[in-house]
């Protein structure tokens, strides 16, 4: 691995980490980038083996109420039901994902515009919820109702589609189901754990055969990267949406899409 590819994957990392928990679709910024800077990873592994990082970052941040839920479960109803509520949102992610596994890598990971549109559209619709979200009768995100929960969990599969966005797509859910505006950024945290650990593994099982020595350094640097971002950006984002709420991020989402609109369309 030369030095130029050191410094792309390393920048792509620092993407992946600054994206992958704020409503932008990291998945979107980093096919974009690579397309741009001419980045290719056998299977478009890199792209989600990295993301791996990122949730390390939760795990980290987040090791102290995880421990306490799993070790308070046996005898504690409310723990052993939120372990239940993460589960069942993750279940339809599972499904949908093994099915449509290979379309996804293929053919829509290999359509840079329609990641741009996405980007743009997506940006609108969080733009418009912002505002017109209901008051909000779910304060923590360690108590959504079971079924709120498998809708949320439903909804996260319009991630599939590159440009939409995970965590956008179940923070928008979670928003219209009458959640807090943090309360829907913790469940959307919570729920990326078994999501891209998931993703992950049945990747990298995917694509075994075409993994080398040098597509392993490329995701350690990236991975690493992706790792102190991700720890920067959760420790800011909960405090910023709870003031702010999410309408910096629809924005942003809408002229990135746009700039790489015109940059497919004059560069190709």
């Amino acid at each position: 691995m030369d030095s130029s590819t050191t410094l792309v994957a390393a920048f792509l990392g620092l993407v992946e980490g600054l994206t992958e928990f704020i409503p932008v679709s990291s998945t979107g910024h980093l096919l974009l980038a690579g397309h741009f800077l001419g980045f290719e990873s056998a299977g478009k592994t890199f792209e989600v083996v990295i993301q791996l990082g990122a949730v390390l970052a939760i795990l980290t941040l987040y090791a102290g109420r995880l421990w306490s839920v799993f070790s308070t479960a046996p005898h504690d109803a409310q723990s052993r039901r939120f372990i239940l509520s993460v589960l069942i949102a993750f279940l339809p992610a599972v499904f949908i994902g093994v099915l449509a596994h290979d379309f996804i890598k293929t053919v829509l990971f290999e359509t840079p515009m329609l990641i741009a549109i996405m980007l743009i559209l997506g940006g609108f619709i969080l733009l418009v919820v912002d505002r017109i979200a209901p008051e909000p009768v779910h304060d923590d995100a360690m108590r959504f109702p079971i079924s709120m929960a498998l809708a949320v969990g439903f909804i996260q599969c319009l991630a599939m589609i590159p440009g939409v966005s995970r965590s956008g797509a179940t923070i928008v859910g979670a928003l219209m189901m009458g959640s807090s505006k943090r309360a829907a950024a913790e469940f959307s945290f919570f729920l990326s754990m078994p999501t891209m650990a998931g993703a992950f593994a049945y990747d990298l099982y995917k694509n075994r055969d075409v993994l080398d020595a040098s597509a392993m350094g490329e995701i350690a640097v990236g991975f690493a990267m992706a790792f102190v971002s991700a720890v920067l950006v959760v420790r800011w984002l909960l405090g910023y949406v709870s003031k702010h709420g999410y309408a910096l991020f629809g924005w942003w989402r809408i002229i990135v899409g746009t700039a790489a609109v015109a940059g497919l369309l004059t560069l190709g």
